[in-house]
């Protein structure tokens, strides 16, 4: 038989084979998938939709079974009408995790734990103290200006009275000189560090999730203060110190 089969172009797949061919098969559908696609704002949140976007992009057809997660979402308002670009990751498997699903942050009560002395209560001090926590670090963080809510008034005089309090003002205090901005975040480095995990944090202490997939994530000069605020209760709460008015 299989001289005739050879005979005719035709071989014979041994079962192990099949079988091996099969699971490749499957787990390529299992796998995550990064899709982009382009929808008008009237369809950003419309399902049916993007599902048949997302099956026409990968060239299934019929009605294929899969999940997705939005993993990132920019504007094109270049030209009319204006459009989002969103990318997706796809798989058959419901369980789908993002870069910024992976990752962990774990503090550690670090009251008793070696002390490292930071300077400045701005974000890159807050960040550091952050840092020290995961590692089992007790910070203290000195700032020669205020706390967040008592920056305001010493704002307020400069707008009104045009009195400046050298040691806090918009430059000086908790938080540092972007706390009273928009709050829009911004990057070159992207290839470079974890840049998802400074996002992470400022979700965990109040930012809006969006901030994870926006293209120009802005969390709003409403929000920031209270982030801030937040931030500094993690530090103290696991065993850190922040200490104002230091100079």
């Amino acid at each position: 038989m299989k001289a005739a089969l050879r005979a005719t172009g035709l071989f014979l797949i041994p079962y192990s084979i099949n079988l091996t061919l099969y699971t490749i098969s499957f787990y390529l559908r299992s796998v995550l998938r990064e899709v982009d696609i382009k929808l008008i704002p009237s369809h950003i949140d419309n399902e049916p939709i993007i599902r048949k976007k997302i099956a026409q992009k990968l060239k299934w057809k019929g009605e294929p079974n899969f999940y997705f997660k939005l993993v990132k979402r920019s504007i094109d308002a270049r030209k009319n009408p204006v459009m989002y670009q969103l990318r997706f990751l796809v798989s058959s498997d419901s369980n789908i995790q993002s870069d910024a699903d992976r990752i962990g942050i774990n503090y550690r009560e670090s009251g008793s734990g070696k002390r490292v002395i930071i300077i400045g209560a701005g974000p890159a001090g807050y960040f550091a103290a952050l840092q020290c926590l995961e590692y089992g670090l007790k910070p203290i963080v000195l700032d020669r200006g205020k706390d967040v809510r008592a920056r305001r008034r010493d704002l307020r005089a400069i707008q009104q009275l045009g009195e400046v309090n050298p040691h806090s003002n918009y430059c000086f205090g908790e938080g540092g000189a972007g706390t009273y901005s928009d709050g829009k975040l911004y990057t070159r480095s992207k290839k470079r560090g974890h840049y998802l995990k400074t996002l992470k944090v400022l979700v965990d202490h109040g930012a809006k999730s969006d901030i994870l997939i926006d293209a120009h994530p802005h969390i709003g000069s409403n929000k920031l203060p209270g982030i801030i605020s937040n931030i500094r209760n993690t530090i103290e709460t696991h065993g850190g110190q922040v200490l104002f008015d230091h100079y």
